[in-house]
This record gives structure tokens, sequence and C-alpha cells, in this order.
């Protein structure tokens, strides 16, 4: 990938385009990607959504999902890179919008797949042992 990369803010994007960058990132099996409504809702109840398009034509090829009261604390739900644009600094740059966005008095807190614990590493985030669970039993 060349083009030039495109990271803002977005209110919402399109289901459609959630649910293939999810397929494409390989969260598809981790994530309710056939279930529409349930995507929409994750959307909806997003208040901090950051992008990165390719400049040249728009396409979504990253995404980072948070919910934040934008003072204190900041849950990131998804952070997501296509396959084609990982390990281009995707999503460093999705942690590095957030973090402009939301300043240095809130921290970002999230649960890492086991296969993604090195990327959040050497982004610079500390693992926490003080964090507990209600696991969802759908």
């Amino acid at each position: 990938m060349t083009s030039p990369v495109l990271y803002a803010r977005e209110q919402t994007i399109a289901v459609a385009e959630f649910r293939t960058v999810l397929a494409e990132s390989g969260m598809d099996a981790i994530r309710p990607v056939e279930d529409e409504a349930r995507l929409a809702a994750m959307l909806a109840g997003a208040n901090l959504i950051v992008t990165a398009r390719r400049a040249e034509d728009g396409k979504l090829i990253g995404i980072s999902r948070s919910i934040t009261d934008f003072s204190w604390v900041c849950y990131l739900a998804e952070l997501a890179v296509s396959a084609e644009a990982q390990k281009l600094g995707i999503g460093q740059g999705l942690l590095a919008e957030m973090r402009r966005i939301l300043g240095s008095g809130v921290s970002i807190v999230l649960q890492s797949v086991p296969e993604a614990v090195g990327f959040y590493q050497r982004a610079g985030m500390k693992p926490a042992s003080d964090t507990f669970i209600y696991r969802r039993k759908q």
C-alpha cells in the first residue's frame, strides 16, 4: 500500500464498511459479523470512532471503536486494520489519533486477544493485572 492514509473522527460509519474491515482484519472470528443488527448497535453505542481511510479512494482500512467520557477513561472496544494495511503503522496511527483527540488526561483501556498483546506492548501500553470481567454469554 503506497497511498497516504487519512485519519479522522467519524460520527458513524456504514455497517457494511464496519463488517468488511472486521472481516479483512481477521476479527470476523471473534466479532458477530453476520449479525447486522448487533453490528449496528455496536456502532450506535460508540461515541468515539476513529477511522483510517486510503486517501486515493476513501476505502476504510482501519477503525478504532470506543466508549468514553472524554474526561477520565476511554474503553477501546475494537482496533481493526485490514490485512492489506497491516504492518504499515495504521494501528499505531489510530491509537495516536485517539490520544490526540482524548488528550493526556484520559486513560485508554482495552482487552486484547492473545495474538495482539505484542502490538499493544510495542505501542507503549502497559498490562493491567487488576482488571476484572463478566464474560458475555452470547
